[in-house]
């Protein structure tokens, strides 16, 4: 088992202890009682059994921070960091005091460009995104727990069906959202989004070094931050 004093990490697959908003109770409650979440957890327990390290220690935090009635902006990220002491639960975001991660810094950087905000203060936020969280932005990474070093390592276990459906919820309420979707990854999900319900959907490439620059959908340069403001501002959030 994962050293228990160390808060960086999961210390037992046990969704009870993973709070999230009432809102989202029923659909995490599904999601563990069925075949596909029993087998997840099983893997959990497993590889911790193993001794793997497993991050980050509340899998749902991004549940826990935004409420499905608070939702106004949906960016999805692939998986978490697999850097010990990196992950907090929310795609893109590092716990304080952590060196920033490059698309980290790309999305900063176009957030200045884009609005003018400068980067908030290192270390505290740093790059900690739990105030964007707690002010609707859903954070959501579409796996939602890896291991030490190993990038992806836990894709394909059974977390996409709950990440898909945590989508789709969002996607077929009644309040238009605005749906970031920076790269191939997180497009591959545009079609969970229905195309009648007034959503503002983005598309860019990853904010990466390796594409924030690139076309034809570069990154830097986008206006995402913009326009999601524009529309907020005109549904009167």
């Amino acid at each position: 088992m994962p050293n228990s004093t160390s808060p960086t990490q999961l210390q037992d697959a046990d969704p009870a202890a993973w709070p999230v908003a009432p809102g989202w109770q029923p659909l995490v409650d599904s999601f563990f009682a069925s075949t596909r979440g029993q087998a997840l957890l099983a893997f959990l327990r497993q590889r911790l059994e193993a001794g793997a390290a497993i991050f980050p220690p509340q899998p749902l935090r991004a549940l826990e921070l935004t409420a499905p009635g608070q939702v106004r902006v949906v960016i999805l990220g692939q998986d978490p960091y697999h850097g010990r002491g990196q992950a907090e639960g929310l795609a893109f975001s590092v716990q304080p005091g952590v060196r920033i991660p490059p698309s980290l810094r790309n999305i900063f950087k176009e957030l200045q460009r884009d609005l003018g905000q400068p980067p908030p203060p290192f270390p505290n936020p740093g790059g900690s995104l739990v105030k964007w969280a707690e002010n609707g932005v859903l954070l959501l990474n579409t796996t939602l727990t890896v291991e030490e070093g190993q990038a992806a390592s836990h894709a394909g276990k059974g977390w996409e069906v709950l990440t898909d459906a945590i989508i789709r919820h969002v996607a077929e309420g009644e309040r238009p959202v605005v749906f970031m979707l920076w790269g191939s990854h997180a497009q591959a999900k545009r079609a969970l989004i229905p195309q009648d319900r007034g959503h503002l959907v983005l598309v860019a490439n990853h904010p990466s070094p390796l594409s924030a620059e690139r076309p034809p959908l570069p990154f830097i340069g986008c206006g995402h931050f913009s326009q999601a403001r524009a529309f907020r501002q005109q549904h009167g959030y």
